[in-house]
């Protein structure tokens, strides 16, 4: 369905005098509503939308996440997404579920860090950490099938030698439905990445209260194991009261998210997204938390896929240095 409507609302826009030459309307991919791409998605469109008036035009969908959206952009159903990056490492390279490298997309910018919430019932608390997932007696939501949550939760899994259907029952599902089935008791927890407070989260914890639910912590040895597959994870805190009753801080990991686009967008749209974003970054921070680390000095760390030319275009009139694995080929 989602991909019907960025179809429709391409031909819509194209017919409306969207072209390359004039007013060039974009569809940006994001992920399912309960999280932090989506929202921040209808930020970025609404900002290019309202800055780059009479020249670019954005408005945001919502996906199964990182693995539909690079989908989506290879099939031209999207020109712009935000993804994981993890999932765009594993893309570019062919390596993890990919079994051929995908190199009709690039980079733009780092966006935030997606932190890893790791949400269980307490009752299955024991050890407070990664470990009780082995003992976990109810099923788990992975994250919605094809979605970034579903792949980055199975190479953590995977490291630490955690089994699908072994040690858990999974289930599929989004943020906001897991986050239902968990308050109805039919699933024991859920992964729900993304850049803090996270709705599902905050919603989890307002309902079933501190004593009711807990984020598990990942510990050194299990970053350190994990890093062994894709060394795209950093030690991450949680802060106190992040979310309703959360008295203690939380020590998990987080990734970078990133802004993708098409290799074929031109130099001159991805250059104009790129400076309105940096010269408009309060309007995002404003929105919403998870963007308030973003800066044009950590534009490119963590990148994995090699910048668009039009957005490195703009970084080196900002006196940036590319490194030569983000200079497109």
């Amino acid at each position: 369905m989602n991909r019907l409507i960025a179809l429709l609302c391409s031909i819509v826009l194209t017919a409306c005098g969207g072209t390359e030459t004039g007013s060039r309307s974009l569809i940006i991919a994001t992920a399912t509503p309960g999280g932090t791409y989506y929202p921040v998605g209808v930020a970025i469109g609404t900002l290019l939308t309202e800055k780059l008036q009479g020249s670019i035009s954005a408005a945001a969908i919502n996906s199964a996440g990182s693995g539909e959206n690079v989908q989506m952009l290879g099939n031209d159903e999207a020109q712009l997404a935000i993804l994981q990056g993890l999932y765009g490492a594993m893309a570019y390279t062919g390596t993890g579920i990919y079994d051929t490298p995908v190199r009709d997309f690039r980079s733009i910018t780092t966006l935030w860090e997606n932190l890893e919430h790791f949400v269980v019932d307490k009752r299955h608390v024991r050890t407070g950490t990664l470990e009780d997932l082995r003992t976990l007696d109810a099923p788990f939501s992975v994250g919605k099938r094809g979605s970034g949550t579903a792949g980055s939760t199975r190479v953590i899994f995977g490291a630490l030698d955690v089994v699908s259907g072994e040690d858990f029952t999974p289930e599929y599902l989004g943020y906001s439905p897991s986050a239902q089935a968990m308050m109805d008791g039919r699933i024991g927890g859920a992964s729900l990445a993304a850049g803090p407070p996270v709705a599902a989260v905050t919603q989890l914890f307002a309902q079933k209260g501190a004593d009711g639910v807990a984020i598990l912590e990942v510990t050194d040895l299990q970053l350190e194991r994990i890093n062994q597959v894709y060394a795209v994870y950093t030690r991450a805190l949680l802060p106190a009261e992040t979310y309703p009753g959360q008295t203690n801080e939380i020590r998990t990991i987080a990734q970078p998210n990133f802004l993708a686009c098409r290799a074929d967008l031109s130099d001159d749209v991805v250059y104009q997204i790129t400076r309105a974003l940096y010269a408009n970054l309060t309007y995002l921070q404003d929105i919403h938390k998870a963007t308030q680390g973003m800066a044009l000095e950590r534009a490119i760390t963590g990148l994995a896929v090699p910048l668009h030319p039009g957005a490195a275009r703009y970084y080196r009139e900002q006196g940036l240095s590319i490194p030569d694995a983000l200079i497109a080929p």
